[in-house]
């Protein structure tokens, strides 16, 4: 029987390791050292991927059955009934503009499920963790969702497409609906940082499309067990692979908030 208490303190201070070398390492980043994914805007460095070496390293040997979902494809992508979903460095742009906004996000999946979760922000030394049953929390405080009444009081994130804007208008349409029925918009450039602070209450709600299962696999997790919702835009729990996601406090708002997405999407 799986201990998960035990299996996320593990992955959290293999996180950290992970987080130790990015910060060393932003001291003397080199810009020419950067690397394209098929588009200008969709970079990575030798710090992601020396990251994630380390994530792959440290994780195989606490579930060595395990299979790997990983951003930058350092170790072969199997699929398993035990998968764990990598993003070395969540936030590269912001990163390599020195913007204190990236963080470091590991999630553990069960037979498609997540049940475990680490997101550490190194620049506010926080780490937000969840496991199955075990609540969330950030380093030894736990944390829970916000409570606010209506969607006109929440504060809500979200991504800015980079590459793919055939949805553009569509995208543009949300946003203009958000900023005449809530406290505002923010765009961090983390979407694990996103998710980790809804699920502490400091956002109220987060929206993406285009996002990717190793963005948000973590935050999933430790935001249901804060007490959050998360669904895709339809509604559904298409939200790890379905490429985009609605995250929330709960309860009315999310059907809310869901709904408004949804009416301009679809």
């Amino acid at each position: 029987m799986m201990h998960l208490q035990n299996i996320t303190l593990k992955m959290a201070s293999i996180v950290d390791d992970a987080c130790k070398f990015i910060q060393r390492e932003l001291k003397n980043f080199d810009k020419t050292k950067i690397e394209f994914k098929g588009h200008e805007s969709n970079m990575v460095s030798y710090v992601d991927k020396e990251a994630e070496k380390i994530l792959v390293e440290g994780l195989s040997r606490i579930l060595p059955e395990a299979g790997f979902i990983t951003e930058e494809e350092t170790v072969s992508q199997e699929r398993k009934d035990l998968m764990w979903i990598i993003d070395p460095l969540d936030g590269t742009n912001n990163f390599m503009h020195k913007v204190p906004i990236y963080s470091c996000s590991v999630g553990l999946m069960k037979e498609g499920k997540m049940i475990a979760g680490v997101i550490l922000d190194p620049n506010r030394d926080e780490c937000f963790y969840a496991f199955k049953g075990g609540g969330a929390w950030c380093n030894d405080s736990r944390i829970q969702v916000s409570q606010p009444q209506t969607l006109s009081k929440c504060m809500i994130a979200t991504g800015i497409p980079f590459y793919d804007f055939e949805k553009l208008d569509s995208y543009i349409n949300i946003l203009k609906k958000l900023m005449k029925n809530s406290h505002g918009l923010r765009r961090c450039g983390s979407a694990a940082i996103d998710m980790a602070w809804v699920a502490a209450g400091r956002f109220d709600g987060y929206f993406e499309y285009n996002i990717n299962s190793y963005d948000i696999a973590a935050g999933c997790i430790i935001l249901q067990e804060a007490g959050g919702n998360v669904t895709d835009f339809k509604g559904e729990n298409n939200y790890i692979f379905g490429k985009n996601i609605v995250a929330s406090c709960g309860g009315h708002i999310h059907k809310e908030f869901q709904e408004i997405i949804a009416k301009e999407w679809f």
